[in-house]
Order: structure tokens, then C-alpha cells, then sequence
């Protein structure tokens, strides 16, 4: 302080002209008038104060001294909240199509938007068929009118749905007898769009499901089946047929895979001049059995429909959506060589197995050549016992009968005494009527011979086959319900044999049956030529 006035470092003596400082004394101006008024000193004083400010900002960060200040943002509206969605009304109808709703409520303040969706919802119910011959919906809405006189006509007129016109929700009516329609309105909620549609009329328009049953919804099932799923708990199957023609004139029905239940959205292409064929698990066929060829078409099957389809340039194929209910098996009967029959589903996974191509119904798969050795049996048929390992069959070794007998294993020591007297059918009435009453008649070449318990199983390879009502391929097993060697067959020898398909009631046992007098002759071109004629003294099969 001096003289009353505040004195900064800006008014101190190095400031002021030919001023000095000697120790011991004060500053002084050395008589000098000075340059800075108090109006100067006071500006000075203002600068250096606001100085550290304006060049430091609050963050710590260099500033310019004229950045202007930031805008304040302004607020955007927001939209409301729905409440909870209510119950589910009751449904417009007791029984066929039918629709329910439920609402909610948008909870906003005035400031804000609207909710973003809908306030109503419909959904599909879940009724029983209308019984055989009741009225449509529509013509329920359209027969309302009759009698009723409309816009510019005083006749009374009869109406019944007319579903020719653009706008498939209006209530089109046809009058009886003439040759127009009248548009009454709307047609109610929960009217289907047309008879051929599972889609629903909803406030006028066409409506479609969601697998979540609400009209409207994107909502769709994957693959599995799965409503939004993501086609993980199924497994995609997609394989090619490739076997080869049989090189022994085997012109018959040949197993390409079995399906199991549960598939869904199953394909299976052909594209050759060879017939596919379908069998139910209950081995009846369905399509193309029997050596019938059947009209494309659809047919319901294992709880599905499938589409069975033929072109002129020898496509074929069989589609269905599933999922099935029972196994079904899928083969193909062949007229030239296989291209590759192409078949895909989709199955859940803990059903999912391998499927075999080659897998009989009637045994376990073999896909061993008739001189080659046997592979080991598949155990997708538990119910089949498996066979042993066999010899290759030589062609050099030939042996007589009486060397043949003594091949063969012996027989139990319980037989003796149980075996009777071995009669085989003879005649042309004979093999007429075993002919007729036979599920299998076909020329075999005996492979190999085992005991199992009482009775006896032979391997044969199929040559030809003159009658078979379920399916066989190639490499069969046949059996005997004895081990009394009746009838007699003798391996490496080729017979005639007419069996039965054996079925027990708990059907854990599927095979072919020869019994103690079923026809089995040696084959020879005269057997041959006398069996080519006898299916047309059989009445025709009741069974597919």
C-alpha cells in the first residue's frame, strides 16, 4: 500500500521511467511524471485477473479466447409404455376356423409419442372339425341376405359365396341363377380367404399364422419343427443310392433306405428310367408295390402326405413334410442302371442313427457278393439272429450230393425220433396252389446252412423272382422250422422255393418261412417255364 492505493507487480518501480532502487531508500520517479494514469492501472489490474482464466479451460485444456459457449441439446419426446397385454376373448367359432383377441393399453405422457405396435392381437383357435355337412362360414354370412332386397333391385335374390373377385375379405355373394355377385361389407373375423387357405380375414384383410398361432406373426418353425428355431436340435440327412444294376437279372424291387419316424421334410429324386417305391412299417406298400406303377398323386401315409410325382423325362420323387409317425422304407424297382437315387430329411436328434441304403425288412443288411467273404452284420435289426462268419465259396470245389450232406453241421441230439416223413408238393395243382398261397416265390442259390435251436437258417442269394407281395432283395436269410433237413436243400444247389412271411405277435421276429411242406423243387428250365404262367390262375391280392 502507498499513498491509499493498491499497488500490483505491474505498478511496482521497474515499471516507471529512470527509476532506480538503492538500498535503504524508497522507489522514487526521480521527479518524473508518470506515464500510467489510474484509469490505465485499473484497466491492467482487469486483464491480468481474467488472464489465468481465459486461457485455461475447467478440463485442464488450452482454450481460445473467443470459443463461444456450447448449445444446450434439447430433448427428444419419447414414446408411451403398453401395459400388459389382457385375457384372450372367447372364440368367434365352436368348431372348424375360428379367431380369439386380446388388448392392451398405451400409457404416454402428453409430451410423448404413441407406442410403437398394435393395441390388438389374434390368434388361431385350436377346434374341432365341424361335423360332415355343415355350412361353410361364409355362406352362413352370404345366406343372411336372402330374400332381402338390395341397392337398385327389389327382387329378392339367393346367395351363396362367390370367390372370384379381387378383394378376398369382402363378403362377395353370387345370386343364384344369374350371372353377378353383390358385395355385402366385410366378412366377419376369423373367415377364411378362400376354401383352398389355411389364412384368415382379420378387419378386412388376409391374414396368415406364425407357428406361434397368432395372425400376422413372422414367427416360423425351423427344420426341427421348433417354433423360432435355429435347426439345432435335429440333424440333416442327405445321402446318394449308388448301388450298382445286379449283374445276376435280379429285375426286382431293391431296398434304398429306411426313414425313420419322426422325419421331416423329406425328399427323395430319381432321375432314371427305374420306378421308386414306398412301404409302410407295417410293409404294406404304398406307391408302386406289387410291380404296379401308380398314378402321381398324393397319399397319406405315417400321418403325412406324400407327393409323388412323374415327369415324362423320367423324373420321379417322393415328398413329404412330416414329421412321420412310423418308419417308412423307400425302394426302387429297377428296369436299367442306377444314376443315384437322392434322398434328405431332417430327424430330432435323439432319434438320429445311421441309415442303412441296403437294409432289408426281412433281415439285416448284406452287402457281401455271392463269391466274396461275409462282412459283419449290422445290428439294426436286433430281432434277426446274426449270422457267422461263412467259407468263400469256391467255384473249383464241387461236391456231390452224398459229399454236400456230410458239409453240413449235424443235427441236435434231441431230433432223432421228431423228424416225420419229408412230403413234397408235386403236380401242376400242387405248385398252382402253393403258388397262390405263397408271400415269396423265387429261384435261390443255397449259400450256407446253420441250426439255430429247433429250427434251420439258410443263406441264399435271390436269382429271379416270380412273386414277391413285400419286398426282397439279393441276399436273403430263409427259414426252416425244423432241423430235420425238411424240405431238403442242399448248398450250392439252386431251388425253387415258395415261403410265407412269418410275423409273431409280439412282432419282434420278421422273416421268411419255409414250412414243413412248402414247395422247394430244384430249378431247372422246365420249373423255370412251368412258373411262368400260374400267377394268372391266382385270384387277385387283397393285401398290398
Amino acid at each position: 500500500m502507498q499513498g491509499g492505493t493498491f499497488m500490483g507487480p505491474f505498478d511496482a518501480g521497474l515499471w516507471r521511467t529512470g527509476a532506480k532502487h538503492h538500498p535503504g531508500h524508497d522507489l522514487v520517479t526521480s521527479g518524473a511524471p508518470s506515464i500510467w494514469s489510474s484509469s490505465t492501472r485499473m484497466v491492467i489490474l482487469f486483464v491480468w485477473l481474467a488472464l489465468p482464466c481465459a486461457v485455461q479451460g475447467t478440463d485442464g485444456r488450452t482454450l481460445g479466447l473467443s470459443q463461444s459457449p456450447r448449445p444446450r441439446l434439447r430433448r427428444q419426446p419419447g414414446h408411451g409404455t403398453w401395459t400388459h397385454w389382457g385375457a384372450w376373448s372367447a372364440c368367434s367359432s365352436t368348431c372348424g376356423d375360428g379367431v380369439s383377441f386380446r388388448t392392451r393399453r398405451c400409457i404416454r405422457f402428453p409430451e410423448e409419442e404413441m407406442c410403437k405396435g398394435k393395441p390388438r392381437q389374434y390368434r388361431v383357435c385350436e377346434l374341432d372339425g365341424c361335423p360332415s355337412g355343415s355350412t361353410p362360414f361364409r355362406a352362413i354370412q352370404c345366406s343372411l341376405y336372402d330374400g332381402k332386397p338390395i341397392s337398385g333391385s327389389q327382387t329378392p335374390y339367393q346367395w351363396v359365396p362367390f370367390h372370384g373377385a379381387p378383394n378376398l375379405c369382402d363378403l362377395n355373394c353370387l345370386a343364384v341363377g344369374h350371372n353377378f355377385y353383390y358385395t355385402f361389407g366385410r366378412v366377419l373375423d376369423g373367415t377364411r380367404c378362400n376354401p383352398d387357405s389355411q389364412d384368415l380375414c382379420i378387419s378386412g384383410r388376409c391374414l396368415r399364422a406364425g407357428c406361434d398361432g397368432i395372425l400376422g406373426s413372422d414367427a416360423q418353425a425351423d427344420a426341427c419343427g421348433v417354433c423360432n428355431g435355429k435347426n439345432e436340435s435335429c440333424v440333416f440327412v442327405q445321402e446318394v443310392f449308388r448301388a450298382a444294376f445286379p449283374t445276376s437279372g435280379f429285375f426286382g424291387y431293391k431296398n434304398v433306405t429306411r426313414i425313420p419316424a419322426g422325419a421331416r421334410h423329406i425328399k427323395v429324386t430319381d432321375r432314371s428310367r427305374n420306378y421308386l417305391a414306398l412301404m409302410n412299417a407295417n410293409q404294406r406298400y404304398i406307391i408302386n408295390g406289387d410291380w404296379a406303377i401308380d398314378w402321381p398323386g398324393v397319399y397319406e401315409v405315417a400321418g403325412t402326405k406324400v407327393h409323388y410325382a412323374r415327369t415324362a423325362d423320367v423324373h420321379e420323387s417322393f415328398e413329404a413334410t412330416g414329421p412321420t409317425q412310423e418308419d417308412l422304407s423307400v425302394m426302387v424297382l429297377f428296369q436299367e442302371q442306377n444314376s443315384g437315387i437322392e434322398y434328405q430329411f431332417w430327424l430330432p436328434r435323439e432319434q438320429f442313427r445311421h441309415v442303412q441304403s441296403d437294409a432289408s425288412p426281412l433281415r439285416q443288411q448284406q452287402t457281401r457278393e455271392v463269391e466274396g467273404s461275409p462282412e459283419k452284420e449290422p445290428q439294426h435289426f436286433p430281432q434277426v439272429t446274426t449270422a457267422p462268419p461263412a467259407p468263400k465259396v469256391r467255384g473249383a470245389a464241387k461236391k456231390t450230393l452224398q459229399e454236400a450232406s456230410l458239409s453240413t453241421p449235424a443235427r441236435t441230439a434231441s431230433q432223432p425220433g421228431r423228424c416225420r416223413r419229408c412230403e413234397t408238393p408235386k403236380g401242376k395243382s400242387q405248385r398252382i396252389q402253393h403258388y397262390c398261397q405263397s408271400d415269396f416265390v423265387f429261384r435261390a442259390r443255397i449259400l450256407a446252412k446253420r441250426y439255430i435251436g429247433l429250427e434251420t437258417r439258410y443263406d441264399v442269394q435271390v436269382k429271379h423272382t416270380y412273386r414277391n407281395r413285400f419286398p426282397i432283395v439279393h441276399r436273403e436269410y430263409v427259414w426252416v422250422s425244423n432241423t430235420c433237413d425238411c424240405p431238403l436243400l442242399v448248398e450250392r444247389r439252386e431251388y425253387v422255393l415258395m415261403a410265407r412271411r412269418h410275423v409273431n405277435y409280439e412282432h419282434t421276429l420278421n422273416r421268411i418261412l419255409l414250412q414243413h411242406n412248402s414247395y422247394a423243387r430244384p430249378w431247372s428250365p422246365r420249373e423255370d417255364l412251368q412258373l411262368r404262367d400260374v400267377s394268372k390262375h391266382c385270384l387277385p391280392s387283397r393285401v398290398r
